[in-house]
């Protein structure tokens, strides 16, 4: 079974953390958020993957020299210009010659989706499309997916104004399609699927869906790529942690070879080869790998991610601080903030609900 995974986007709304690296390429709870794509795709008997590519391919080659995560086998599709998310399909399926069934995932999305259920339901009726849903309590930021009692779908409504939605049940990024509908989209434009080619398929009844009641988060946004990283750490979301981490009674993960001086309290992660000092507090928060917690600091509900140094007496909390950026003594970091990788802040100053660069 192959599948395409759409990583092509410049990340505009994890920024700044996503200047020079792909979201995708960053570290949720010690493991990227592509692998953790890539290894719930193989659950499910995928064994080769196209990556969908645009923004900085670079990085994710020289991340995968081998051209496999685990046993999965990767295949690289740089689209030459930016073709949208039908377009993107269309060219990292014909690059790969892809001539069966497919499964697509948008890159960003890490759920419990039972992908050999909406495979098989695709099979059975036939469908040139099918979409997996889930509910969500605000559905105007996503699109918006009402079916008839057979599941299939009625209408294909992007970003309704708030209150206007006919359903909560959201297009949830993970499709199965055949390589028949490639031909339904137009090679030399950008063609998105979402507004041009799913109404069409409804209006031929052939784009079917399925609602499931499962974990699912866009992690593509700050305070949801904090979600993510903390709702694994703490259990709510069962994907894996580093093989060789330790789970202590408290409920915090702990590689063997970070240092712990100071407390840590539930639920945490400390990565490899960190240290964490007398006097300070972590609090529900995911320090990576190599990170350095100075004496008398305070870390809450919080990402720290690899190579980052905070020095005595800070104050991190609800935020994330990027790799191989310094937090100086008795700064304070709160409310959503961003710090990116190899960032700074003044000594003593208080950032509140900003990201930093601009």
């Amino acid at each position: 079974m192959k599948a395409i995974i759409l990583v092509g986007g410049e990340g505009t709304r994890l920024r700044p953390l996503t200047l020079d690296t792909p979201k995708q390429m960053l570290e949720i709870a010690g493991i990227t958020m592509l692998e953790r794509v890539v290894g719930r795709l193989a659950h499910f008997g995928v064994t080769e993957v196209v990556l969908s590519l645009g923004y900085r391919p670079d990085v994710f080659l020289e991340a995968y020299p081998g051209g496999y995560i685990a046993d999965v086998k990767l295949t690289y599709a740089v689209e030459p210009e930016p073709l949208d998310t039908a377009g993107a399909i269309r060219y990292a399926a014909e690059y790969a010659k892809i001539r069966e069934t497919m499964i697509v995932i948008n890159g960003d999305v890490l759920s419990d989706i039972p992908i050999d259920h909406l495979l098989e339901s695709h099979r059975s009726k036939g469908a040139m499309a099918s979409i997996a849903l889930v509910e969500v309590e605000d559905p105007s930021a996503f699109g918006v997916v009402p079916t008839d009692s057979d599941g299939r779908v009625l209408a294909f409504i992007e970003k309704p104004a708030p209150g206007t939605a006919p359903t909560n049940l959201i297009n949830a990024g993970t499709y199965v399609i055949e390589p028949e509908m490639l031909a339904l989209i137009d090679p030399n434009r950008r063609v998105s699927i979402e507004k041009e080619i799913f109404p069409g398929l409804v209006e031929e009844g052939l784009l079917y869906a399925n609602g499931y009641s499962c974990y699912w988060i866009d992690a593509g946004t700050p305070p949801t790529f904090l979600k993510a990283s903390l709702d694994i750490v703490s259990g709510i979301f069962t994907s894996p942690l580093p093989a060789n981490f330790k789970v202590n009674e408290l409920g915090n993960w702990q590689c063997p070879h970070s240092v712990v001086r100071g407390e840590v309290l539930p639920y945490s992660y400390v990565g490899h080869d960190s240290y964490v000092d007398h006097g300070s507090r972590v609090s529900q928060s995911v320090i990576s790998n190599r990170v350095q917690i100075g004496e008398g600091v305070s870390v809450s509900r919080s990402v720290i991610l690899s190579g980052a140094k905070l020095l005595p007496g800070a104050v991190v909390e609800n935020s994330i601080i990027g790799e191989n950026a310094v937090i100086p003594s008795s700064a304070i970091i709160l409310d959503g903030s961003v710090i990116s990788h190899r960032g700074m802040v003044e000594e003593g100053s208080t950032v509140k609900g900003q990201r930093i660069p601009t």
